[in-house]
């Protein structure tokens, strides 16, 4: 709830100003470098919470960071050892202590890697990874983000435990508004769909638990996470908890937590599933997911417009806000398509075997979408 916390906002306004000001000023690129360096944080956190919890249960804990890393490229190599990492090093409370260059060549070549490998070689999350690039290019600039970084967990926790919200929630908020920021950037008809029509939008389809749910645009994952965070708190409401307070857009929120079973979570990761053209909109999509507690996010690199998808009789509901610029090529459509028309924002809304859909078409919402457009001068 960041419009209930200036100081949080203020000082996420100052970590948009220092990129700007350091040479990075286009959204997307600035939200890819921002969200790498919180992860990092994110990442050693909650390694020391889980370690120290562990540690006074009296209970066996492997560290994240314990032991040494081998760079992918030299595996398999017989002087691979040579190459070894100590994880530790790897932390951010210990590469935060380093002088400025050594900082910034300490990520760039170890930390930003090892992050990218994190989940293991065959994981959704490396593998669309791989092409990601670490360009923060002042070690001055990666130095103040490092430390307005540090600054916002602190008042993200102040304010968990003043207010009671859970830490991953305010998380969530504060990823939701460095994601805002795309709103400027409006590239190829990618615009992100604000919260409070994304809550209506999962208000009239009602996801359940188990429903197979998918966004084949989804961008940063907005709508995946409005089914998510409606689910949960079905589950909080037939589960009987109390209490449960609406933030500024209306969403009741509630602890994911507190919340769900391994089994219902495990349901969720693997019923919540999202595509997109961008390699960018993927990766910031599968971290945004990350960031609110879900592991290991079903979200692709694929036009799901085109011969290559064939998964539309997969899912059960589809809510997505398609991009309204854009066209494929004609030889590369899907046969399912009748409408002879290449502009992709008419072709999202052509025919498809969803038991339910629901778009959003310029402003008006489009249910149970068969045959509505016959051609491309058709509007709603």
């Amino acid at each position: 709830m960041l419009q209930n916390n200036p100081e949080l906002k203020s000082k996420i306004d100052q970590l948009w100003n220092k990129f700007w000001s350091g040479g990075i000023s286009n959204p997307l690129t600035a939200i890819e470098q921002i969200t790498y360096l919180l992860f990092m944080k994110r990442l050693d956190d909650l390694d020391q919470k889980k370690q120290a919890n562990a540690e006074w249960a009296g209970e066996k804990y492997t560290s994240r960071f314990s032991g040494t890393w081998i760079p992918p490229e030299y595996r398999g190599k017989e002087d691979a050892e040579q190459f070894a990492i100590e994880k530790h090093d790897l932390r951010w409370t210990e590469f935060k202590r380093m002088q400025a260059e050594e900082m910034l060549q300490h990520v760039q070549t170890r930390v930003f890697p090892f992050l990218r490998d994190m989940n293991g070689e065959e994981s959704n999350f490396t593998r669309h990874m791989k092409n990601a690039v670490f360009i923060i290019p002042k070690p001055a600039l990666l130095v103040e983000a490092v430390k307005t970084i540090d600054e916002i967990f602190e008042v993200m926790e102040k304010d968990s435990q003043e207010k009671g919200q859970a830490f991953q929630d305010i998380q969530g908020d504060v990823y939701e508004m460095l994601l805002s920021e795309i709103a400027t950037a409006g590239k190829n008809g990618q615009f992100r769909t604000p919260r409070h029509i994304i809550k209506l939008m999962a208000e009239l389809v009602q996801p359940q638990l188990g429903h197979r749910i998918a966004d084949p645009a989804c961008g940063t994952g907005g709508f995946l996470l409005g089914a998510y965070q409606f689910i949960v708190t079905q589950l909080a409401l037939k589960a009987g908890q109390a209490g449960l307070k609406s933030d500024e857009d209306g969403f009741i929120r509630t602890s994911v937590a507190a919340t769900l079973t391994e089994d219902a979570k495990t349901i969720l990761q693997q019923t919540l599933v999202g595509y997109d053209i961008a390699a960018e909109m993927v990766r910031l999509g599968l971290m945004n997911l990350m960031m609110h507690g879900i592991d290991e996010p079903k979200i692709d690199y694929k036009d799901t417009l085109s011969k290559s998808f064939s998964e539309e009789a997969e899912y059960d509901i589809v809510m997505a806000n398609p991009p309204f610029t854009g066209s494929i090529d004609k030889g590369d459509i899907n046969e399912s398509f009748t409408l002879s028309t290449t502009k992709t924002e008419l072709l999202f809304v052509g025919k498809r075997s969803f038991s339910t859909v629901i778009f959003i078409w310029r402003d008006h919402f489009i249910l149970s979408v068969h045959q509505l457009l016959k051609t491309d001068g058709a509007r709603m």
